[in-house]
Parts: structure tokens; C-alpha cells; sequence
């Protein structure tokens, strides 16, 4: 009887799955037929397929860690008893980047996408502007309370599903072989292009920091938990290819290189598949999910850039105290958008230098550290020396393929 009602308190695995699969999918999938036009269709999911495998593997080495902890223990904790109080440093400094720049990169898609949206009203409203009054709109929602943020999520999150599979419906009963093909083009080149977008895969699978809230959520049951890690991030596998196939399927390879040129922000390219679709039901879907899908990235990030500040520097949680978080979240963000208002893509690329550290580098060392203390008695993550050499060979190529792009030293789609 007990075990019966212990059987009946567990959590459904369908939550934990919504978890992971609504962190990763956000704002950034806009970012993916841009920067992969010049490795097109086939060499870019070959590309999304391994990053996929290598970011669950690293996140099940996060679980292999935290299991050897009580419920509740976080990311910080786990890393600073297991790697020292240097990487623990480290790792905070790289998820306060990613997390300042992944908010960045919601300001100029918001500003963006508000001023297409308005266009289509026939109203003219400057980028800059929108993307400021966006951001000072989800500050308040942010500043009154955790669940005020939660109620709000809940109902962008139920609008950007309802729209997404609209708009994918929609989509893909226009793609065109032909130009999914690429039959225009005589004897083109793919696989020099697809070391440059490995970064942004890699922003774009980004759970990590949830895998202690599952523990927390479903205790010490790593079989139920490896399945959220192992169906959330398949789904969004298969969302990406979905709109890699609608996006590609419709837009010629080469019309990628203008929306690339006017910094690929997402009213750009729901521009450009209007223009192709011509088609004023879909655009208008193409509007709204954009929108929705923009402000539930937008409040996720910053929910969780406020909440580690909070902690960091030790604000409490009067309301002077989150208009002190509410400010260092915002602020410097809010400067960059204000400055640059279209380093959306640049932004996403940089999410995913920053992301190499605490989502392929720091598992890795966490399982390697954890092996040697406590011998991973509960789970441990298959293929051992072999798949942590794996991960942190991944980690470390994602930082130099940046690093390279940056500087001009590898061959770009134009």
C-alpha cells in the first residue's frame, strides 16, 4: 500500500520533459537557417545531431555528479565540492555571460520583431525604442515576483505552442523540393561552412542549469530523469530539423546572404519568407509565434540572470531589493540594445563561446572529479574515459571554431 501511494506521488515524466524541451526551444532556433545557409540542409543536421548527442551526454554527466548530493544541491555547489573554488568561479562567470548575452540578444530580436510587427500595421516605430520599452516591460513583470513571471510564461508558453504548430503546418506544405535541393546552384560547396555553426548549435541545446531542478523535483530516480534529458532534447532535435526543413524548403540558398548582411535579426527572415510565401495568413502566424516565441525566451533568461544576481550579491527580497537585481539585470543589457541594435546573431554566437565552459567542459570534469570520490554508485553515463574525452574534445573545438570565426580564419557564405 505504501509503495502504491509512493508510485502515485511521483511526478509525471511529461513535466520534466516540458521542462527541458521548453528551455531549449526559444528565440535562438531564428538564428539557425541563417548561420547554416552556407552548409545548407543535409551537412547542418548532420551538425545539429551531433551537437544533440554530445550536449544530453553532458548533461547526464551533470546527473551522474549531482546523485552523489541531496535534492537541491545546485550547479554552484556540485561544481565548488567536486572542481575547487577556481572553476567554480569560472563556471559562474561563463552562466553570468551567457546569461547577460542571451538577454542582450532578446532586446534586439524583441526591438526587431515589434518594429516588423507594427510595420504591418502601417506604424512607424524605431527598433531601438521597442526593444527598450520590451525590456522595461518584462523588468516590472520580473521585479513584482517569481510568480508573476510564472503565470506569465505559462501563457506565452501555451500561445507559442498553439502558433508554432500552425505556423510549421503552414510551412512545410510550401516547401519546395527543388529549392531544398538546391538544384540552382552547379556544383556547390557545404562542407567547408559547417565547422561555424557548430557554436550556435550549441546555444541552441542549452539545459543545463535544470538538470539539479529534476533532481529536486523527482529525487534520486535517475531513470526517470535520463528520459526527460533524453525525450526533451529529442524533441527539440526534431522541432529544429522541422524548421530547418520550412525555412530552407522555401528560401533560396543564396537570399540567406542579404538576411546575414542586415544581421540576420528574426524580422529580417520573417520578412523574407513572407516575400516567398506571399501568403497574408501565414505571415501573420510567422508574426505571432515570432513574438511569442521571443518574449518566452525573453522571460525565462532573465528570470534566471535575476535570480543568480540576487544570490551573488546578496539582495534581498523586499521590493528595494529586487529593484537592486532588477537593475543590475537590466541595465547593462538594455545599454547594448540601445548601442547595437541588431547583434542578434553576433550575440548568439557569443552565447555559445561562453557556453562551451559550464555545458560540455565542467560535466566533464564533474563526472571525471565524481568517478574518483564516490565511484558513481547510483548511475553513470556509458562509454567511459572515451566519452568524457568526447565531451571536453567538443567543448574545447566549439571555443576554437569561435574563436576562429572571429578572427576571420574560417570560410564564410557570401
Amino acid at each position: 500500500m505504501t509503495a502504491l501511494s509512493t508510485a502515485r506521488s511521483t511526478p509525471s515524466i511529461f513535466g520534466g520533459v516540458m521542462i527541458i524541451g521548453g528551455t531549449i526551444i526559444g528565440a535562438g532556433m531564428f538564428s539557425l537557417p541563417v548561420v547554416m545557409a552556407g552548409a545548407w540542409f543535409f551537412w547542418s543536421l548532420a551538425g545539429l545531431v551531433f551537437t544533440w548527442f554530445c550536449m544530453l551526454h553532458s548533461g547526464l554527466m551533470i546527473l551522474e555528479a549531482n546523485l552523489n548530493y541531496a535534492p537541491g544541491a545546485s550547479f554552484d555547489t556540485i561544481t565548488r565540492d567536486l572542481l575547487g573554488r577556481n572553476w567554480n568561479v569560472l563556471n559562474g562567470l561563463s552562466i553570468a555571460f551567457v546569461l547577460y548575452i542571451l538577454t542582450y540578444a532578446y532586446i534586439s530580436a524583441s526591438g526587431s520583431i515589434i518594429h516588423h510587427t507594427l510595420d504591418e500595421l502601417n506604424v512607424v516605430f524605431s527598433p531601438r525604442l521597442a526593444g527598450l520599452l520590451f525590456a522595461l516591460a518584462v523588468a516590472f513583470i520580473v521585479w513584482l515576483s517569481t510568480k508573476a513571471v510564472s503565470r506569465m510564461t505559462a501563457i506565452v508558453l501555451g500561445a507559442k505552442v498553439i502558433t508554432f504548430f500552425l505556423t510549421f503546418g503552414s510551412l512545410l506544405g510550401h516547401v519546395k523540393p527543388a529549392t531544398l535541393m538546391n538544384v540552382a546552384e552547379q556544383s556547390p560547396s557545404y562542407a567547408p561552412y559547417l565547422l561555424m555553426t557548430l557554436p550556435f548549435c550549441l546555444a541552441s541545446f542549452g539545459y543545463h542549469g535544470n538538470v539539479p531542478s529534476l533532481m529536486k523535483y523527482y529525487g534520486r530516480e535517475p531513470k526517470i530523469i535520463i528520459r526527460c534529458l533524453v525525450w526533451g532534447t529529442l524533441i527539440a532535435l526534431g522541432l529544429y530539423a522541422i524548421w530547418l526543413l520550412g525555412t530552407m524548403g522555401n528560401i533560396a540558398r543564396h537570399d540567406f546572404i542579404a538576411i546575414a548582411e542586415k544581421g540576420g535579426n528574426i524580422d529580417v527572415l520573417v520578412q523574407a519568407l513572407s516575400g516567398v510565401l506571399n501568403s497574408r495568413s501565414l505571415n501573420l502566424l510567422l508574426v505571432i509565434f515570432s513574438n511569442f516565441a521571443v518574449a518566452s525566451s525573453f522571460l525565462g533568461v532573465t528570470l534566471g540572470l535575476f535570480d543568480y544576481l540576487a544570490d551573488l550579491f546578496g539582495f534581498d527580497d523586499s521590493p528595494l531589493g529586487r529593484l537592486k537585481t532588477a537593475l543590475a539585470t537590466f541595465l547593462p543589457p538594455m545599454a547594448g540594445g540601445l548601442i547595437w541594435p541588431n547583434g542578434f546573431l553576433y550575440a548568439i554566437g557569443y552565447a555559445g563561446l561562453a557556453a562551451t565552459v559550464w555545458a560540455a567542459i565542467v560535466p566533464a570534469l564533474l563526472a571525471r572529479a565524481s568517478r574518483k570520490r564516490f565511484g558513481s554508485p547510483r548511475y553513470r553515463v556509458w562509454g567511459g574515459n572515451g566519452m568524457i574525452a568526447l565531451i571536453l574534445l567538443f567543448g574545447a573545438g566549439n571555443a576554437l571554431v569561435h574563436v576562429l570565426s572571429s578572427l576571420g580564419l574560417l570560410p564564410v557564405y557570401k
